[in-house]
């Protein structure tokens, strides 16, 4: 018979198409491993029907097992549900430190170590300074302060040996200034910013994102007041960014409102 050979260029590229294909079934399966891995938990403390439950419903929507805690138990299990996407329900009072503790411990071995922590609890007394009770002073720190720093406590620890995580805190107008009525509240809302300021410097270089958002406004519908799923998307927005280009502290109002 007549002897046959094969033009190197063309073995060249029949190795070119190969090398390709592999490549592309490499990324490919990198890809479907990366959308089916599970993410961890997110935890909202202190949800209500407002800022909490839309900040859940949105984790929720992104994929995460989501935690709505607040003190009444058939209240979180109300908010859980209308989350959805298997979000769960769970009472504690976070100005009980055992029982914070605790609760955070369940969470974490119920849906998968912590992500995201979005501290969104802060009771108030408004009352002028020589109306207000100690009693009634401390309780407002015990809720807006102390309890952050036992969440972040129990919870940050897992987020520094994972080098990764957010811790989202929710302030107010208080926490830039006090009037008369904010006696109690406006204290103990600036004393959970620089409580913020202080963990956001001490997690920040080891991978864990620490924010404050200060609501300057009314949250609820309507022109004058912030939507709640509005700041849902910025917590989202600021939860996301870069690790060369991180948020500590933004300001959030509606567009009329006057500051």
């Amino acid at each position: 018979g007549v002897a046959t050979t094969t033009c190197p260029l063309v073995k060249r590229k029949d190795k070119l198409s190969r090398f390709l294909i592999l490549l592309v079934c490499i990324l490919a399966h990198t890809r479907a491993l990366t959308a089916t891995m599970p993410l961890g938990s997110a935890i909202v403390l202190g949800v209500g029907p407002g800022i909490g439950a839309a900040v859940a419903k949105k984790w929720a929507a992104e994929g995460y097992k989501v935690a709505c805690v607040c003190r009444n138990a058939e209240k979180a299990e109300r908010i859980a549900t209308e989350v959805g996407r298997g979000a769960v329900g769970f009472s504690c009072d976070v100005t009980d430190e055992a029982a914070l503790k605790s609760t955070l411990a369940k969470i974490e071995t119920a849906l998968g170590p912590a992500d995201f922590l979005c501290y969104n609890a802060g009771s108030g007394c408004f009352k002028k300074p020589f109306e207000i009770t100690a009693a009634e002073f401390e309780l407002g720190w015990r809720s807006n302060c102390a309890g952050l720093l036992i969440a972040a406590q129990a919870i940050g620890p897992g987020m520094v040996a994972r080098g990764a995580g957010t811790i989202a805190v929710t302030g107010a107008t208080a926490s830039m200034r006090g009037k008369p009525f904010t006696t109690g509240f406006a204290s103990a809302k600036m004393a959970q910013r620089g409580l913020a300021q202080s963990l956001a410097r001490d997690m920040g270089p080891k991978g864990v994102h620490v924010f404050l958002a200060i609501i300057d406004g009314g949250v609820g519908d309507g022109e004058q007041k912030i939507a709640p799923s509005d700041i849902a998307q910025t917590y989202w927005d600021v939860a996301k960014q870069g690790k060369s280009c991180w948020t500590h502290e933004i300001d959030v109002r509606p567009f009329n409102e006057n500051w």
